[in-house]
Protein backbone atom coordinates (compact mmCIF):
# COMPACT_ATOMS: atom_id res chain seq x y z
CA UNK A 1 0.00 0.00 0.00
CA UNK A 2 2.76 2.65 0.81
CA UNK A 3 3.90 2.40 -2.95
CA UNK A 4 0.75 3.00 -4.21
CA UNK A 5 0.17 5.70 -1.90
CA UNK A 6 4.07 7.21 -3.42
CA UNK A 7 2.65 6.60 -7.11
CA UNK A 8 -0.47 8.53 -6.64
CA UNK A 9 1.26 11.52 -5.01
CA UNK A 10 3.93 11.19 -7.76
CA UNK A 11 1.63 11.23 -10.38
CA UNK A 12 -0.31 14.27 -8.83
CA UNK A 13 3.06 16.25 -8.69
CA UNK A 14 3.70 15.95 -12.02
CA UNK A 15 0.36 17.04 -13.37
CA UNK A 16 0.59 20.02 -10.86
CA UNK A 17 3.97 20.74 -12.65
CA UNK A 18 2.65 20.07 -16.08
CA UNK A 19 -0.26 22.83 -14.96
CA UNK A 20 1.65 25.34 -13.61
CA UNK A 21 4.62 25.10 -16.78
CA UNK A 22 1.25 25.40 -18.83
CA UNK A 23 0.34 28.05 -17.06
CA UNK A 24 3.20 30.37 -16.85
CA UNK A 25 3.92 29.78 -20.54
CA UNK A 26 0.06 30.99 -21.45
CA UNK A 27 0.86 33.93 -18.95
CA UNK A 28 4.68 34.67 -19.70
CA UNK A 29 6.14 33.22 -23.04
CA UNK A 30 2.95 33.30 -25.43
CA UNK A 31 5.34 33.61 -28.10
CA UNK A 32 5.70 29.61 -27.83
CA UNK A 33 2.12 28.90 -28.34
CA UNK A 34 0.42 27.79 -31.78
CA UNK A 35 -0.79 30.94 -33.93
CA UNK A 36 -4.73 30.17 -33.41
CA UNK A 37 -4.07 29.62 -28.95
CA UNK A 38 -2.15 33.09 -29.52
CA UNK A 39 -4.82 34.78 -31.33
CA UNK A 40 -7.04 33.64 -28.49
CA UNK A 41 -4.63 34.48 -25.51
CA UNK A 42 -4.87 38.25 -23.94
CA UNK A 43 -1.25 38.04 -23.40
CA UNK A 44 0.17 37.62 -26.50
CA UNK A 45 0.88 40.36 -29.52
CA UNK A 46 -1.31 37.98 -31.68
CA UNK A 47 -4.49 38.83 -29.97
CA UNK A 48 -7.61 39.47 -32.31
CA UNK A 49 -10.79 38.43 -30.62
CA UNK A 50 -13.40 37.59 -32.79
CA UNK A 51 -17.06 38.72 -33.51
CA UNK A 52 -19.62 37.42 -35.83
CA UNK A 53 -21.96 39.92 -37.66
CA UNK A 54 -25.24 38.31 -39.07
CA UNK A 55 -29.11 38.81 -39.01
CA UNK A 56 -31.55 36.65 -36.99
CA UNK A 57 -35.16 35.86 -38.37
CA UNK A 58 -36.65 38.87 -37.80
CA UNK A 59 -33.49 40.70 -39.98
CA UNK A 60 -32.27 42.43 -37.01
CA UNK A 61 -28.53 42.68 -36.73
CA UNK A 62 -26.64 40.73 -34.10
CA UNK A 63 -22.99 40.45 -33.28
CA UNK A 64 -22.07 37.57 -31.26
CA UNK A 65 -18.76 35.76 -30.16
CA UNK A 66 -20.41 32.80 -31.41
CA UNK A 67 -21.45 32.09 -35.02
CA UNK A 68 -24.97 31.83 -35.49
CA UNK A 69 -26.22 27.95 -36.83
CA UNK A 70 -27.58 27.75 -40.08
CA UNK A 71 -27.34 31.41 -40.85
CA UNK A 72 -24.60 33.62 -43.09
CA UNK A 73 -22.25 35.68 -41.00
CA UNK A 74 -19.30 37.58 -41.48
CA UNK A 75 -16.46 37.01 -39.46
CA UNK A 76 -14.98 40.39 -37.62
CA UNK A 77 -11.82 40.81 -36.18
CA UNK A 78 -11.03 43.47 -33.49
CA UNK A 79 -8.04 45.08 -33.08
CA UNK A 80 -7.68 45.25 -29.13
CA UNK A 81 -5.46 48.54 -28.95
CA UNK A 82 -8.68 50.04 -30.77
CA UNK A 83 -10.84 51.82 -29.33
CA UNK A 84 -14.32 51.43 -30.90
CA UNK A 85 -16.17 53.03 -28.34
CA UNK A 86 -18.18 56.34 -29.63
CA UNK A 87 -17.38 59.37 -28.42
CA UNK A 88 -20.09 61.28 -26.59
CA UNK A 89 -18.85 64.28 -28.10
CA UNK A 90 -21.18 66.10 -30.89
CA UNK A 91 -18.60 66.26 -33.61
CA UNK A 92 -16.39 69.38 -33.99
CA UNK A 93 -16.79 70.43 -30.39
CA UNK A 94 -13.58 70.67 -28.15
CA UNK A 95 -12.77 70.00 -24.75
CA UNK A 96 -12.41 72.17 -22.39
CA UNK A 97 -10.58 72.20 -18.88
Amino acid sequence: EPTMKSALLGALAVLLLLAAAAAWVWRYQPERLPEEWRRQNPHSRDYAPVLYRWHNAQGELQITDRPPDGRPYEVLRIDPNQNIVPTTLPLGSETRQ
